[in-house]
């Protein structure tokens, strides 16, 4: 069945829509970051590169490091261009864009996330890094999607129990990492669950000058405990990515430094060489 060009749309060139890229331009291996910045930070590290290119907020390259074919691709902020980046990558891997049909035979992506986020737990002092064993999401995105995440209804049901989880908040979802990405690339981080705010400020239990409905939402959030599990850290994109990934059939992971303590309200205004060195052991083992 053609998948109609209002639904898929194509650049005059034939590249998708959002990332502006064809086929051949994307990698199996793909590092995805928030900041279009970072692609370049990533991809200064590689051997060769072969290509570049950039649309909007989305920045990617792909080339060569150690003989790996890996592409860096910027996503920019939040779940909803989760929702974007994900799906046309899935496109340009698992759908013929000249025939506008699905291919026959699926392609499996590798895509692991290296961001930034804030640490929700005492005990996880700024500069850690984490790796997100679940990606937990607050921002209802995947409820639009028909998903299975067996095994999770539980832990979903006791967090809005415990939290007293608003009916006006969107249903949270939670859906695991790969488990060999989580095994070869952060056996040494800290691990737990990460959950994916839909905002930076009043998401995160931020107050600036707008009061927020929930006040209490992140002590509850610190204190929640599910067979041993906790919330290690709060950040905007893993969710999306876990739960698309997984709907797509892909192998995702989320690795993130943690840049502030919520806390004990710590802050690493300079973090350059701890982010180096989180990219590079992301480089040296996907």
């Amino acid at each position: 069945m053609k998948i109609p060009p209002s639904e898929l749309p194509l650049q005059p060139n034939g590249a998708i829509y959002h990332l502006g890229i064809h086929p051949e331009n994307l990698a199996d291996k793909i590092i995805l970051v928030g900041d279009p910045g970072r692609v370049e930070t990533i991809s200064a590290k590689f051997d060769t590169v072969e290509f570049t290119h950039s649309h909007r907020e989305l920045t990617t390259h792909t080339g060569w490091f150690q003989n790996k074919r890996i592409s860096v691709v910027s996503t920019g902020m939040g779940t909803d261009n989760i929702d974007i980046v994900l799906t046309e990558l899935d496109a340009l891997a698992n759908v013929d864009l000249q025939k506008m049909e699905v291919k026959p035979e699926h392609k499996t992506l590798t895509m692991v996330r290296i961001g930034t986020c804030g640490a929700i737990q005492e005990n996880i002092p700024v500069g850690s890094f984490i790796a997100a064993k679940q990606g937990f999401g607050f921002d209802g995105l995947l409820q639009f999607y028909k998903h299975d995440a067996r095994g999770y209804e539980d832990l979903v049901a006791h967090f809005v129990k415990f939290t007293g989880w608003g009916e006006r908040l969107p249903y949270p979802y939670c859906y695991p990492a790969d488990k060999t990405l989580l095994e070869t690339i952060a056996f040494d981080m800290v691990q737990g669950i990460t959950a994916s705010a839909p905002g930076f400020f009043g998401p995160q239990g931020r107050v600036v000058r707008a009061p927020l409905a929930f006040p209490q939402l992140n002590e509850r959030i610190e204190d929640f405990v599910y067979q041993d599990q906790r919330i290690t850290n709060l950040e905007m994109e893993c969710s999306a990515i876990y739960g698309l990934g997984n709907v797509l059939g892909h192998r995702t992971l989320t690795v993130c430094l943690a840049i502030a303590n919520r806390v004990t309200h710590q802050f690493l205004k300079e973090y350059n060489k701890e982010m180096d060195e989180l990219i590079t052991k992301v480089l040296h083992r996907i």
